[in-house]
């Protein structure tokens, strides 16, 4: 399986951010770690082994990214209105320098996002907010209450909003918007002992109010909020 390492300086986030490819062709998906995972927990964690069939045969190439969530969502030593200013700096480093250089390797008109629980959330929020960008998105376990994780405590703003797919997928009314979304494809799968598994179904009713087409999976057989489980999902999604 090819392999390869990038690391360089972003601008948009002031710092070196770094990125395992592996694959040399195929559907490109953007993976994103979980809660302040690194661009390595992909490997680290058999979820590139769960599809190494494919990536081996050439239909999927994973761009798994780094986080910088402890800067953002979960850093406790700012203020609300600094963690989602950094989490928007995130999302242009994604935008900007991630998208250029996947399209520069990989040259397929579709991209996918994908992560597990916390990643599950920025997999899915990029994809609804970009969807010329995204034709596709995987969320494990995705948790996206934003509020109720206490990241927010009380503040909200328009970047807020614009952020929490719970609340802005049942306001999106722009025809053209909603229509390229249509032709995409959105995949929430969850399971019966996910404590994220409310949040999947709330989403998953969200965009079904607007005509945003998405299946939503819970696995039965105990499936939890863990790898085991997100590695047999990634064989059967990816």
């Amino acid at each position: 399986m090819r392999r390869d390492y990038h690391k360089w300086f972003s601008g948009e986030l002031g710092r070196e951010m770094e990125m395992l490819v592996f694959g040399h062709d195929g559907l490109p998906a953007i993976v994103f770690p979980t809660s302040c995972g690194r661009f390595y927990e992909f490997e680290d964690r058999g979820m590139v082994g769960a599809v190494a069939d494919k990536i081996e045969a050439g239909k999927l190439q994973l761009f798994c990214v780094d986080s910088v969530d402890s800067e953002s969502w979960y850093n406790r030593h700012v203020g609300p209105d600094w963690r989602i200013a950094r989490h928007i700096q995130y999302e242009n480093y994604v935008l900007r320098d991630v998208v250029p250089l996947v399209r520069k390797i990989n040259h397929r008109h579709h991209l996918a996002s994908v992560g597990c629980s916390f990643g599950g959330y920025h997999a899915v929020n990029i994809a609804l907010r970009h969807p010329h960008l995204f034709t596709g998105c995987l969320s494990m376990s995705g948790a996206f209450d934003m509020k109720e994780l206490g990241f927010l405590r009380g503040f909200y703003n328009d970047d807020c909003y614009f952020n929490l797919p719970l609340d802005y997928v049942p306001n999106i009314h722009d025809h053209a918007y909603l229509e390229r979304m249509r032709h995409n494809t959105y995949v929430l799968a969850t399971g019966t002992h996910d404590q994220c598994w409310n949040d999947n179904e709330r989403l998953a009713a969200a965009m079904r109010s607007r005509g945003i087409p998405v299946r939503l999976d819970v696995w039965g057989d105990d499936t939890g909020h863990d790898w085991p489980w997100w590695q047999r999902m990634a064989h059967v999604y990816l």
